[in-house]
């Protein structure tokens, strides 16, 4: 097979590899050729025959080259933000000019009004959708379609565009935070995007092959993208800006709840080091999973008795996963009762493999595979339920070393099991989605610029190495940005706090190079200035788990400049 071939085949199984793998890879796959090709310079795709792997497992393939499932996140002011002000104030006058804002989504609608010039020609460099396979891919990927900006422009100037650019978004999504985050402005709706003359990059994400979403119980109707795809978005991006010779701010707004929280996952480990270059800038949502149950946490020692954690499962589940991750050096193990009363006792730790464990009276079947140590240094327990039983299932989290030591649970993101697996005594702290905890990105939550309160499901922190997250929240209620048809529709969700956050970054970089000595920012210096200029609640103590140093003021960030 070629490689655009085996990038589409569910005969051969996407892994996520350090490229100082590749060799002892290929000869273990037979040496067949090469099945692979690189995403930055620390990992690879490697496609691996799925016929050497047993059923509906990935053996002894180690977790982090297994790609993680990511969903759009759900998505009031400019002015709450200080955005409008920054925008308006007569010696800055700010717009984003110079800057691109890349976007990795579920593909952006180009002919939109809120992504041309006022002449009618895009502000879009560059497309690529990793869904097409009718056109030239990307010279670093063997996959997809990539469409100029002069392909685009000339698209427009035809009754039907999409007759000779054909990208689209279905979902909408990736058109409305493009449009928050740099909309050209519409008088007649009173509209205007964060960074109105930033340059716009997009990608649109490919889904996730159907033998992953089985592997973790993803419901037929979830949208779901796999992080190679998304790693690979991120380094066409950086592609774009290095050929235009211009700062990159990447808003990413997808989540998972599958990971550490400790940024060890490939995407995660990937974006700190971007983060740490002078001119890309990565922002990243923090996640609506506060009020969703999905995380529970506890700590235990072998002189306790176990943990129990108790799962509330609806009729009609076919499956779900969830995932265990436990501080050292304390060694966890795990046991189970099901609704019926039926147990299985606790299981023994095992290095490498996979337990299958039934039931009597029941059709339910539970996978258990313990991880001993894993990149972030933490053991990790994957559980999987097949075809589980309605009702309460009891969790019996047991510890093996004397001294105590915590644990964290985390069920699928909302939208992933259909319908609703929850813990009936849930944790609503460290609920920020991967890959928004590293902390060289900036990490943003939402919240409601009208009533001045946390939107309920904002993500909250810390991370589970207790790093502060999120940076700060932004406006994320009721945010109006571009919808299907040339509207403009309104959305909640710390998506739209990602997308607004994402163009106050591209104005303080606008800034930075109109300066006397001009110059690029690493995210570290944009995120210390936006947290100085930070609005805090005087009765409130900062930072904290739910706003982290405040609220998005990018105007208060410059008066903060001029206070001696």
């Amino acid at each position: 097979m070629t490689l655009e071939e085996l990038v589409y085949s569910e005969e051969y199984a996407d892994l996520i590899v350090r490229n100082f793998y590749l060799e002892a890879l290929r000869s273990s796959d037979g040496g067949t050729g090469d099945r692979f090709f690189e995403l930055t310079t620390q990992f690879s795709t490697f496609f691996l025959d799925r016929s050497l792997l047993p059923p509906n497992q990935f053996g002894d393939i180690p977790y982090n080259a297994v790609p993680k499932l990511y969903t759009p996140l759900d998505t009031v002011s400019l002015e709450s933000a200080g955005i409008l002000q920054v925008q308006n104030q007569p010696v800055l006058g700010l717009t984003g000019a110079g800057v691109i804002l890349g976007f990795v989504d579920t593909g952006l609608d180009y002919t939109h009004p809120a992504f041309r010039k006022p002449d009618g020609s895009t502000r879009i460099l560059a497309l690529w959708d990793q869904t097409r396979r009718d056109g030239t891919p990307p010279s670093l990927f063997p996959y997809g379609t990539e469409y100029t900006k002069e392909q685009i422009d000339q698209a427009l100037r035809l009754e039907d565009p999409l007759e000779a650019v054909p990208f689209s978004d279905a979902d909408g999504h990736g058109t409305f935070l493009a449009g928050v985050a740099a909309g050209t402005p519409d008088e007649r709706q009173g509209f205007i995007g964060a960074a109105p003359e930033a340059d716009i990059a997009a990608v649109r994400l490919k889904p996730a092959k159907q033998y992953l979403r089985d592997f973790f119980y993803v419901s037929p109707g979830a949208v779901a993208f796999q992080e190679n795809d998304i790693m690979a978005g991120i380094r066409f991006l950086t592609q774009v800006a290095q050929q235009a010779g211009k700062p990159l701010v990447i808003c990413l707004a997808l989540g998972s709840n599958q990971g550490s929280r400790t940024g060890s996952l490939p995407l995660s480990f990937s974006l700190r080091r971007l983060g740490q270059i002078q001119g890309i800038t990565p922002v990243a949502a923090a996640g609506n999973e506060a009020g969703r149950a999905h995380h529970a946490h506890g700590s235990v020692s072998s002189q306790d008795s176990p943990v129990n954690v108790e799962i509330l499962v609806p009729e009609g589940s076919g499956g779900f996963t969830m995932e265990l991750w436990g501080q050292a050096p304390q060694l966890f193990s795990v046991g189970f009762r099901s609704p019926v009363g039926e147990t299985i006792p606790r299981i023994p730790v095992s290095l490498t493999v996979e337990t299958a464990s039934s039931f009597i009276l029941e059709e339910t079947k539970i996978f258990v595979k313990y991880d001993v140590v894993t990149a972030s240094g933490r053991q990790l327990i994957v559980i999987r339920f097949s075809r589980p039983t309605a009702g309460i299932w009891n969790l019996q989290v047991y510890g093996a070393e004397a001294s105590s030591r915590e644990f964290h649970l985390w069920l699928p993101i909302t939208g992933f099991a259909v319908p609703d697996i929850t813990f009936l005594s849930p944790d609503p702290y460290t609920t920020l989605t991967n890959p928004s905890t590293p902390e060289t990105i900036i990490t943003t939550g939402a919240y409601d610029a009208v009533t001045g309160s946390l939107y309920v499901n904002s993500g909250r922190g810390y991370t589970a190495d207790e790093n502060v997250k999120p940076d700060f929240v932004s406006p994320g209620v009721n945010v109006t940005g571009p919808g299907p048809l040339d509207s403009y529709i309104e959305k909640t969700g710390t998506s739209a706090a990602a997308a607004l956050a994402s163009g106050a970054a591209a104005l303080l970089i606008q800034w930075g190079m109109e300066r006397t000595l001009s110059r690029y920012f690493t995210t570290q210096e944009l995120k210390s200035y936006l947290i100085r200029g930070a609005q805090r609640d005087p009765a409130l103590t900062y930072p904290n788990r739910e706003w982290g140093y405040g609220t998005l003021n990018l105007y208060n960030t410059f008066l903060s400049l001029m206070t001696t």
